[in-house]
């Protein structure tokens, strides 16, 4: 379905004809230091058959998002609305693969260099040229101990420059597709010095992956329904300590699972799972959720965090936050 954009008409003062969305559900008062339980979730824009990976952009001060199922990266800014940016954004033909699936995860490197978890491709790649110009990809990794991944979801980097990613077999055939070569569903470290290392593979649905303001806590989501939750990990001199269950959402009836996440520099986790984005303490309470009315897929902040840009089964959706 093609994608279309919702035009704002402004006057001097108001915007008018700005459609929304769902609301806000507080379960502690908490939740009204971050984002107000009165808040509005704006459409910007809508169609989409799976849109993924949202990331703030300074330089084009735009939000880039993917469609995942359609090949696709959009750019949506204030000036010019809803774009394609990038076409094909994740399969190239790079790698054997019967799905052919776009793009998920987008983070920007310490270099301002856009990086895209490739479902298609079953790698992370690096888009060439410049941010408003960019042209093709190049290959940041793609195998692990020689063996190529099955379809890497999402991705962070820590202040050092160590890069982790999530490699859950979404952009496969199932667990039995015959092009798969490995056995496991794991969450990997690519160390600034180039060695890659298996941090976890306990986890059946690995997803969504984000570190706490000091980078002491690794949180990953299990998109998975018997097992539909997030972990917190200790980061201890670079290992893993202390496995906990941060949150689990298994018995939660609304749709979604757990999935992207984004972790505010106050140290709230925000989390899309059942219902929308779940908003945590950094304890883990249950604070509130932003209903989305639609399976949600990630959400990210814009510079200031001012606003939580949200990704759905079929919206680009916008909230603001209290400062």
């Amino acid at each position: 379905m093609k994608a279309k954009l919702y035009l704002f008409l402004f006057c001097s003062t108001y915007a008018f004809s700005q459609k929304t969305i769902g609301g806000v559900e507080k379960l502690h008062p908490q939740l009204e230091e971050i984002v107000s339980s009165e808040a509005k979730i704006e459409v910007l824009a809508e169609g989409f058959s799976w849109s993924e990976g949202p990331v703030w952009v300074p330089e084009l001060n735009a939000v880039l998002f993917t469609d995942v199922p359609e090949n696709k990266l959009y750019q949506w800014d204030e000036q010019k609305g809803l774009q394609i940016y990038l076409d094909p954004s994740g399969y190239t033909g790079y790698a054997p693969n019967e799905k052919k699936t776009g793009g998920n995860g987008l983070i920007l490197d310490p270099q301002g260099n856009l990086l895209i978890a490739q479902h298609g491709d079953r790698r992370i790649a690096k888009v060439n040229a410049p941010l408003s110009d960019p042209k093709g990809f190049e290959t940041v990794i793609d195998t692990y101990q020689g063996n190529r991944f099955h379809s890497p979801n999402d991705l962070i980097l820590s202040a050092s420059g160590d890069l982790y990613f999530t490699d859950p077999p979404y952009g496969l055939s199932g667990d039995n597709d015959p092009l798969r070569e490995m056995d496991v569903n794991g969450v990997y470290r690519k160390s600034v010095d180039g060695s890659v290392s298996l941090l976890i593979n306990s986890l059946s649905r690995p997803n969504g992956l984000a570190l706490s303001p000091d980078e002491s806590v690794l949180y990953v989501a299990n998109s998975d329904p018997k097992k539909n939750l997030w972990m917190a990990y200790d980061m201890v001199n670079g290992e893993l300590k202390n496995e906990r269950v941060f949150f689990d959402a298994t018995s939660m009836t609304r749709p979604g699972y757990a999935d992207g996440m984004k972790i505010h520099s106050k140290g709230y986790v925000f989390a899309t799972g059942p219902g929308g984005v779940l908003v945590f303490s950094p304890e883990g309470t249950h604070l509130g959720t932003i209903l989305t009315e639609s399976r949600t897929a990630n959400c990210t902040f814009n510079e200031d965090e001012s606003a939580l840009y949200m990704t759905s089964h079929g919206f680009l959706t916008r909230i603001k936050l209290k400062k």
